[in-house]
């Protein structure tokens, strides 16, 4: 009998795992062969191939996906916000096990096709998407891989991933400046907003003519606190510059109906006569002798000064033309690859992390990631495996 207790209780406690483990990933209750299956691996030492199993349900892509991506796609970080290209794209990237960094460099874009009753995809509205979750479509299989060159029209070169979705633009690139893509995409992608990036030591010089330097008629506030974020944000957020999200102001007030505009070679913004977006422009008389864009020319100045911790790849010039080039840049940092961790750490753990032993966990995950070449379902399984026995 004493041998027989101890195997018992501890096939007890990796059925316990294997429930944790796959009400986390899944976000669904498991059936029990699915629970023994799983309990048999951890038991056996290999608690990353029983989340795999978890990960093999079509709720991993339906629920838990989508919710983990769509805060991702709306500027309020909305997790009821409709299905959209962006959250149907990183799904796809997800499920195909293709490199993640394509989330902000690829040509890719996942629709649905032949499925009675659903809208093709459309530039110009979400209903396509909109009608696959109001039908409760599985997107586990009815996604399918394609390219935005070939779907939106996008010249696959002005392709950026989830950047350049129909999505992406309606909240990121309606009105304003552009300069809201790359600050939601640094929200999101790493794990930073702006102000902890704020270095005053850089140079201005690429500050354009839409910011005071007197704010308020006090020319120190720009010189403290404007200038540490906007010195680094305006030289990356050029990249934006031939982008344009175009709707009826009017009859269209949130921009339901809209879509992307890129100004290809040959395309003239008719107000700025240049391939540069008028909204580039906007307010010029705020300081007539800021810097005026020209082109789509990028730098990334926070490879100098206190933001070189966000590792910036050693194999990138730290400079280039357009969105892809520059979604390359973030892409490679360190910070991208541990940022995609912490989060999925705080999906599937339920917390943040808390002690040495936490972050030391995210650092080897993190190096795993990478070394797997940045498959996202590794650190799913990785932290799935460590937090199993909480």
């Amino acid at each position: 009998m004493m041998l027989v207790l101890p195997l018992q209780s501890a096939y007890a406690d990796a059925l316990t795992q294997a429930k944790r483990m796959h009400d986390r990933i899944a976000g669904i209750p498991a059936s029990q062969s699915t629970l023994n299956e799983m309990a048999a691996l951890i038991e056996q030492g290999n608690a990353k191939q029983a989340a795999y199993i978890a990960m093999a349900s079509p709720s991993f892509y339906n629920v838990t996906l989508k919710n983990w991506i769509t805060p991702w796609t709306n500027e309020e970080a909305d997790v009821f916000a409709p299905l959209n290209d962006y959250t149907a794209t990183v799904i796809g990237i997800v499920r195909d096990d293709i490199d993640f960094r394509e989330i902000l460099t690829g040509d890719i874009i996942y629709t649905a096709s032949g499925i009675s009753g659903i809208p093709a995809y459309s530039t110009n509205n979400n209903a396509h998407y909109e009608s696959l979750e109001n039908n409760g479509v599985d997107l586990s299989s009815a996604l399918t891989r394609s390219t935005q060159s070939a779907v939106t029209g996008i010249p696959s070169d002005a392709s950026a991933g989830v950047m350049t979705t129909r999505a992406a633009a309606k909240s990121f690139f309606k009105d304003g400046t552009n300069r809201a893509m790359l600050r939601f995409t640094l929200m999101n992608h790493l794990c930073t907003d702006l102000e902890p990036l704020k270095d005053t030591s850089l140079p201005p010089d690429r500050i354009r003519q839409d910011l005071s330097r007197s704010p308020g008629g006090d020319s120190r506030i720009f010189a403290n606190s404007c200038t540490g974020c906007h010195n680094g944000m305006d030289p990356l957020a050029q990249a934006f510059a031939y982008y344009e999200y175009d709707y009826n102001v009017d009859a269209d007030p949130e921009g339901e109906n809209g879509r992307l505009l890129y100004n290809a070679e040959g395309q003239l913004d008719p107000e700025t006569n240049s391939r540069v977006t008028a909204k580039h422009l906007i307010n010029s008389n705020n300081f007539p002798f800021g810097y005026v864009i020209g082109d789509d020319r990028w730098d990334n100045y926070w490879r100098e000064g206190i933001n070189q911790t966000l590792g910036w790849s050693d194999a990138l010039t730290g400079s280039g033309y357009g969105a892809k080039s520059m979604g390359e840049e973030l892409a490679n940092s360190e910070k991208f690859a541990s940022c995609q961790v912490s989060k999925v750490f705080e999906n599937v753990c339920l917390r943040r992390p808390q002690d040495a032993n936490d972050r030391s966990a995210i650092a080897n995950i993190t190096s795993n990631f990478v070394a797997s070449g940045y498959l996202i379902k590794e650190a799913f399984a990785d932290t799935a495996t460590y937090c199993a026995g909480e």
